[in-house]
């Protein structure tokens, strides 16, 4: 079978630098449909932080003005003032968590929601060249760190932002000559806080991806459990979980690190500050340049403020590391699908299926052709069986007619209409498939058959499993119908799993059936059943079959034979034979290459 290649790097759209702020104002977009819940919040947050900062001025009056005149009078309006502001604080505050727990929810929604309906469009070509593992673990981790921009670390800046702001402005007002003193001291926290910052953000941007290999190592070894046990290799695999679990953990442990080095930076910068204020402070109280209450109001202003204020450029530094895990969600939204639905497409009434490829070539990305220049018609209501060696393009020739990818060269018509011009809704719901690796839901039976139509009655899907010799199996499991399956299908056969994606195809009822090597997981006596119910059931329906035992297409009303990407020979069983061509040397096993059904 002919594969596209997996990629180990994660989602990307191309190699071009893009900004942080670019991504950073990416991010924010999705705040964008909540902008009045986002005013709300900016205006509770500044109403909160305005009644806080009043409690150092009621020290103030209490210091210089209640207790040197004992003025019972002005305590009790300060009291009274101060039991005001507490109760804003709470009924504020209680406001405010609710709006930003909305905010934060809905728009982390948003985010999960678009990157998962992206990852629906980016369709077929994006999950066979990236592993599945990969993509889940990205996507859980990348998704959950942008998530929690929302939840925590915007809505922290902003009100730290904010409280920081009002609190210089009172500080000044307060005292100016004192906050003179304190410029140089915040200057302070530069002499080591970009580099431990840069450090930081580094090593924050490594510990993220150290978790998501981590992540994706845990779902291939669970995917792999079956093979681990079969082949005796869980101590090997576990080594290798175990590796990558230290490197995320010694990335964890130095990014912790660093963010202690920084914390211990800021508190030591405003500590310097907080002494220097009470030497120049006790000069000013000497000189009568300030009152004591105002000296102890600003002492509570500047260590509030320097707290907060500090706490705001390590808020950026950890948004800045966001930002990078971000960047990789930005260059995933930004990726184009390779397949892109028409924007007017053409109505098709009446699906007859007839299908044309027209000097149709093809290459998965990074490799060489595997289609060349190939024309082939199938006729409406025809059965036309695809073989020929492994790699020659064979389960190609379906993905490009349900367009799970495009042709590079050439075009691909249905009823004389290019599929490009087609809506997916149109062209796949007129389409029938049976892979050769069925997909089952973890669900009930009934469900995994009700997939091929979703309003199918519990009448028509039993008819379709009848119709598919899987009744009788169904019926003898422990439910029937409504026997829960297990995750992929685990609690059933090989050959059950395909009688069921036959039946999910039957009671899909399409005019076009596509099949892949459909009877390859079954018996010989089960696939004798299965090939009865293909004479009844496609009579009438254009069906394109890949197959591997040439034995199952001697009924076929034509056989193609794929060559080095083209068609080499086309004609009936009969025929074929008697030419002595590559069907023939296929047939009596002088071909040296494995027939396989994937091309």
């Amino acid at each position: 079978m002919h594969q596209p290649p997996k990629s180990n790097d994660a989602p990307r759209n191309d190699e071009r630098t893009v900004s942080l702020w670019t991504v950073y104002l990416w991010c924010l977009s999705y705040l964008r449909p909540y902008l009045s819940l986002l005013l709300l919040l900016l205006a509770s947050m500044s109403v909160i932080s305005a009644a806080e900062l009043l409690v150092p001025k009621f020290v103030q009056l209490f210091i210089d003005d209640v207790l040197p005149h004992s003025n019972r009078a002005l305590f009790y309006r300060l009291l009274l003032g101060l039991v005001a502001v507490l109760a804003i604080v709470i009924v504020v505050g209680m406001a405010q968590n609710l709006i930003r727990r909305q905010l934060q929810e809905k728009t982390s929604r948003d985010v999960q929601y678009a990157m998962v309906q992206h990852l629906r469009r980016l369709g077929f070509a994006y999950y066979e060249q990236h592993p599945v593992g990969q993509t889940l673990a990205f996507l859980n981790t990348e998704v959950a760190s942008l998530q929690n921009l929302y939840r925590n670390q915007f809505p922290w800046f902003v009100q730290g932002l904010i409280f920081s702001l009002f609190s210089v402005a009172i500080m000044v007002a307060t005292s100016p000559r004192l906050s003179l003193i304190v410029l140089p001291c915040f200057l302070l926290y530069y002499i080591f806080g970009p580099m431990l910052e840069r450090n930081a953000s580094l090593s924050g941007k490594r510990m993220a991806e150290h978790r998501v290999e981590e992540n994706r190592k845990a779902y291939e070894s669970v995917s792999a459990i079956a093979e681990l046990r079969a082949f005796s290799a869980e101590r090997w695999d576990l080594g290798r979980y175990v590796q990558k679990l230290n490197t995320s953990n010694a990335s964890m442990i130095r990014t912790y690190w660093y963010a202690y080095l920084r914390g211990t930076n800021r508190r030591i910068t405003y500590n310097i500050g907080g002494v220097a204020i009470f030497i120049y402070g006790f000069h000013l109280l000497q000189t009568g340049g300030i009152t004591v209450g105002n000296f102890v109001s600003f002492l509570l202003y500047y260590f509030t403020a320097m707290h907060r204020l500090t706490a705001v450029v390590t808020n950026v530094t950890e948004q800045k590391v966001l930002m990078y895990q971000a960047e990789r969600l930005y260059r995933f939204a930004k990726l184009r699908p390779q397949v892109e639905e028409a924007e007017r497409p053409t109505p098709l009434v009446r699906v007859e299926g007839r299908i044309r490829f027209e000097n149709v070539s093809f290459a998965y990305p990074g490799q060489r052709n595997v289609l060349q220049g190939l024309t082939l018609d199938v006729r409406a209501g025809e059965r036309l069986a695809i073989v020929g060696a492994s790699g020659n393009g064979k389960s190609t020739l379906l993905k490009l007619v349900g367009r799970f990818y495009d042709p590079t060269e050439g075009r691909i018509t249905l009823d004389d209409v290019p599929l490009r011009e087609l809506s997916f809704e149109t062209l796949r719901g007129a389409l029938g498939y049976v892979f050769q690796d069925t997909y089952i839901f973890g669900s009930t039976v009934k469900e995994n058959i009700r997939f091929g139509k979703p309003d199918a009655t519990d009448e028509e899907v039993e008819a379709a499993a009848a119709a598919a010799f899987a009744h009788e199996f169904i019926s003898a499991l422990p439910d029937g119908y409504d026997t829960i399956v297990g995750e992929r299908g685990v609690k059933l056969s090989g050959g059950q799993k395909q009688r069921i994606a036959i039946a999910r195809m039957i009671v899909h009822d399409p005019a076009i059936v596509l099949l892949d090597e459909a009877t390859s997981a079954l018996d010989n006596v089960s696939e004798a059943e299965v090939q009865k119910v293909f004479e009844t059931f496609l009579v009438g329906r254009t069906v394109i079959a890949v197959a591997h035992r040439l034995s199952t297409v001697r009924d076929f009303d034509r056989i193609a034979v794929i060559e080095d990407g083209r068609v080499a020979e086309i004609g009936g069983y009969e025929e074929l034979m008697q030419r002595r061509g590559a069907f023939y040397r296929l047939a009596s096993g002088t071909e040296t290459k494995e027939i396989a059904a994937h091309g």
